[in-house]
């Protein structure tokens, strides 16, 4: 559906989930993808076998997105193997759920850390990169729950929150040099998340959308892949939403 033979993708939290499903749709489109995760090596294999047809297109990257000089020896990496990067996706992120007054201190500051905190470093090493090539696209993954709110996730609401936030504010900082910066919004979407769930509770989110299913990983790539492609060089500044009509 897109052309991104010749571009350089990042996908952080790229080999699992959401993610997996993004990453997969970068490599089907041409890409040369560099997908990140935190600690699963299994899970990273698992993608990697899955995938092998795209093997020589799939760069594989273990660190932490919180840790500012981590993610700082990453881009260094990029820079000396690959010069320059074309689109970012911040799609790695983790939820600690509990009410706010029993929420542990530790808790709220490893969501933020992670969700929000990371996702600064990462746009901002990215926007450095990008600017030499006067292109880029930077795309969060977001989430409904930044606007409804759901009991015992106000740590995970507020990182959202703040995601759209950057991207409004970033967007309209790199205007001028050829980046754009938007977020996808999934809503309840099939991974191991939604599949842990007892029934009678993945039931009752079901009931929650419209159209009365859940999304794939693949559905949401779609999405990601419009936003990244040199097509959608007018879309700024903004959020789309794919999520059954939440």
């Amino acid at each position: 559906m897109f052309d991104f033979k010749d571009q350089v993708v990042v996908v952080t939290g790229g080999t699992r989930g959401i993610g997996r499903g993004i990453s997969e749709g970068f490599l089907q489109s041409g890409a040369t993808l560099i997908a990140t995760y935190y600690s699963n090596d299994e899970k990273a294999e698992e993608f990697k076998r899955d995938n092998i047809r795209f093997n020589n297109n799939i760069d594989l990257q273990r660190f932490d997105i919180s840790d500012y000089e981590q993610v700082e020896r990453f881009f260094d990496y990029i820079h000396d193997k690959y010069h320059c990067i074309d689109v970012l996706i911040n799609n790695a992120g983790i939820r600690k759920d509990a009410i706010l007054g029993m929420m542990p201190k530790e808790d709220w500051e490893k969501v933020i850390d992670i969700n929000l905190t990371g996702s600064f470093y990462m746009c901002k090493f990215a926007v450095k990169n990008m600017l030499h090539n006067h292109y880029g696209r930077i795309i969060f993954i977001t989430s409904p729950i930044s606007r409804f709110g759901f009991k015992g996730q106000s740590n995970y609401a507020a990182s959202k929150a703040g995601q759209i936030a950057i991207t409004r504010s970033l967007s309209k900082e790199v205007a001028n040099y050829g980046i754009t910066v938007n977020c996808i919004s999934p809503g309840f979407v099939a991974t191991d998340l939604i599949e842990d769930l007892n029934d009678a509770l993945k039931e009752n989110y079901r009931k929650m959308v419209p159209m009365k299913k859940f999304a794939t990983p693949q559905q949401i790539a779609y999405g990601v892949l419009f936003m990244a492609s040199r097509e959608a060089d007018y879309i700024t500044g903004t959020t789309l939403e794919i999520n059954g009509g939440l």
